[in-house]
């Protein structure tokens, strides 16, 4: 992967001339060359972690393992495209092992979570079953630690 990108998914809020001191080329370079991964699509959005807790956000977030029949001439392609555009849905994968679709659902309570599973997604032809996990605490998102303890330089005593 290119230094650029490489940096950029470590931390999108870099600046153009920050990158620039970096990579040792100018900010007209890096502008031109982030404009350009842009337009071809290798780099689709850019995304803040947030820490949900501490803005008071109640958000609801289930993992949900989807058994598919795949359709002949298109897979698994076009179950993935329809259940990937419904609102509820922040992620959908392609999986191996004992399950075809692995798709992550967010809602503001587990209603409405359990609401899309049994109103949207089991009712395509073709879904064969739906196993949903719901997530308690998140610990590690997108490569940040949510919940890192200040250290104070002291080491622990024990009796």
């Amino acid at each position: 992967m290119d230094t650029l990108l490489k940096l950029l998914r470590e931390n999108a809020a870099l600046r153009p001339s920050q990158l620039a001191t970096m990579l040792n080329l100018t900010e007209a370079e890096v502008t031109s060359t982030i404009k350009q991964y842009e337009a071809d699509q290798v780099i689709l959005g850019y995304r803040t972690v947030l820490n949900e807790e501490k803005l008071g956000l109640e958000i609801v977030r289930a993992v949900i393992e989807v058994k598919l029949t795949p359709e002949r001439g298109g897979g698994f392609d076009r179950f993935a495209e329809r259940i990937a555009k419904y609102t509820e849905v922040a992620s959908c994968y392609l999986m191996s092992g004992g399950y075809d679709l692995m798709v992550v659902v967010e809602g503001t309570n587990l209603r409405e979570v359990a609401r899309f599973v049994s109103e949207k997604l089991a009712t395509i032809q073709g879904v064969i079953s739906t196993s949903t996990h719901f997530m308690l605490k998140p610990y590690k998102e997108y490569g940040v630690l949510m919940h890192s303890e200040p250290r104070d330089g002291r080491l622990a005593v024990s009796p």
